[in-house]
């Protein structure tokens, strides 16, 4: 390719990136004046921001969350003056350079029609699945991609595979610093290294040289993690909360994981439906495909369908895999656009229907005002919007801030939080909070134990000073001392 023609591509690579990050904007713009789109990334923005004036995750505010995903809720909250608008457009940014990669990985599966289609289609079927704002997968879906496609060209590459091995398990690490289930997609992309290596030279002492290297790479991320904790005396901290409380979680009801299980299914099943007979007419079981089957095997040994967010690590290899049928004479440009529209019109209306069940602004603030401290104490949210913290600029009483840490039943142990649920409860109490939060009706699958306590609390010492009603059936509850 002369210079021309280098520049020419250039500037079309541009063209199509600066065409996804315009869509992927137009697509979430009902999200980005909400403070109060999703809880989970209330509660990392929260961190984040708590970070930037000293606060140390795990030991000041406590997660099982990796510390890579506070660090960008800290850098998101440190761009400017709007920290719940900068966390959505740093995710939108992530979402566009995913879609990006997405769209050239896939030329070379199929036609730039199809490429592109592949790449809207990951902008628009993350809002079907609570990734229209800054869940976590939203931000590692990147590195496991790049990953993905390195580990790709490593397989055809023999003079080059430790190298492309190494920085395919180093993007891996890093995706497992932002959220540990990485690691069944990076368990696929290490064995198929291995495979590889193995092919190439058999069994030796170079190929477990190889292996080595590899895990270090993956594991060099977390391990830097570790050491920075451990250097402030804080290793048990990190070390419980990333790894050892996750197995003191109690189960949650078996028919309510067969539910989103199903509404998971329901979700994906479309877009799966070319997957598959894209496979059906190549009848290969390519690197991509298995890729897509190592997603799916790893949302499954997790085990968790309360949230379709789990599952957003499959839209990447989905719709890679889908590509090829959009090249269909006709028939598959049928289903590509249709998809696209269903995506485009459907995606909004669930994104409409899950900020009116959760509030906006207006509803987030008219809490903020009735529960903002003025005697210089803090409030507590015991059920509600952890975005209140920031939005009142309330101290914390809790390390526990994350609402669900103290009021469902999943959580009710020591062994899943570090300490008992009530003791803790008890202690906040104890403290006096100008206002607590709460929500009506009561989560069903809340802690019966510190229900009892706090409704008691409330009824002997505090009032009820507003009901803001958000969505058909739900009002957010701010009590006050007497």
């Amino acid at each position: 390719m002369d210079m021309a023609g280098a520049r020419a591509s250039r500037l079309g690579a541009v063209a199509v990136f600066c065409g996804l990050l315009a869509a992927t904007m137009l697509v979430r713009w009902q999200t980005l004046g909400d403070p109060v789109l999703g809880f989970d990334e209330q509660y990392y923005l929260l961190v984040g921001e708590r970070m930037l004036h000293g606060a140390v995750p795990y030991v000041d505010l406590w997660d099982r969350k990796p510390i890579g995903l506070f660090l960008i809720y800290a850098l998101a909250a440190a761009m400017g003056s709007d920290p719940f608008l900068q966390y959505k457009l740093l995710a939108g940014a992530f979402v566009a350079m995913t879609a990006f990669v997405i769209y050239r990985a896939a030329l070379a599966r199929a036609s730039r029609f199809a490429a592109m289609t592949a790449a809207l289609l990951y902008v628009l079927w993350l809002n079907f699945m609570e990734g229209e704002g800054g869940q976590s997968p939203v931000f590692y879906n990147l590195p496991v991609l790049l990953a993905a496609l390195v580990t790709q060209a490593a397989l055809g590459d023999r003079d080059r595979l430790l190298a492309r091995g190494g920085l395919a398990m180093g993007l891996i690490g890093l995706a497992l610093q932002i959220k540990y289930t990485a690691v069944f997609e990076g368990l696929f992309f290490g064995l198929a290294l291995l495979w590889a290596k193995w092919r190439a030279d058999g069994l030796g002492g170079s190929l477990i040289g190889h292996g080595l290297v590899w895990i270090a790479c993956a594991l060099a991320p977390t391990g830097l993690a570790l050491a920075a904790f451990a250097a402030r005396g804080q290793a048990e901290a990190f070390v419980f909360a990333n790894f050892l409380s996750i197995f003191g979680r109690l189960p949650d009801p078996l028919g309510d994981q067969l539910g989103g299980l199903a509404a998971i299914v329901g979700i994906l099943l479309l877009p799966a439906i070319p997957a598959v007979l894209a496979w059906r007419q190549e009848r290969k079981l390519d690197f991509m495909r298995m890729w897509a089957l190592a997603a799916v095997a790893g949302i499954a040994a997790i085990g968790n369908f309360l949230s379709p967010s789990y599952a957003l690590p499959l839209l990447a290899p989905l719709f890679l895999c889908a590509a090829p049928y959009f090249d269909r004479a006709r028939r598959g440009r049928i289903v590509a656009v249709g998809l696209v529209l269903l995506g485009l019109v459907a995606g909004q209306f669930v994104v409409a229907q899950v900020i009116r069940g959760k509030g906006n602004r207006a509803e987030a603030l008219a809490v903020a005002a009735a529960a903002r401290p003025t005697g210089g104490g803090c409030i507590w949210v015991y059920d509600g919007y952890p975005a209140l913290y920031l939005l009142t600029g309330s101290c914390v009483p809790t390390k526990w801030a994350f609402p669900g840490h103290l009021n469902t039943a999943n959580e009710n142990s020591p062994q899943a939080i570090g300490v008992d649920p009530v003791t803790e409860v008890r202690r906040i109490l104890a403290t006096r909070p100008e206002a607590i939060v709460d929500d009506f009706p009561v989560y069903r699958l809340g802690n019966p134990d510190t229900r009892r306590i706090v409704a008691a609390e409330l009824a002997r010492n505090y009032r009820l000073v507003a009901r803001v009603r958000t969505g058909g059936a739900r009002y957010r509850l701010i009590y006050r001392r007497k």
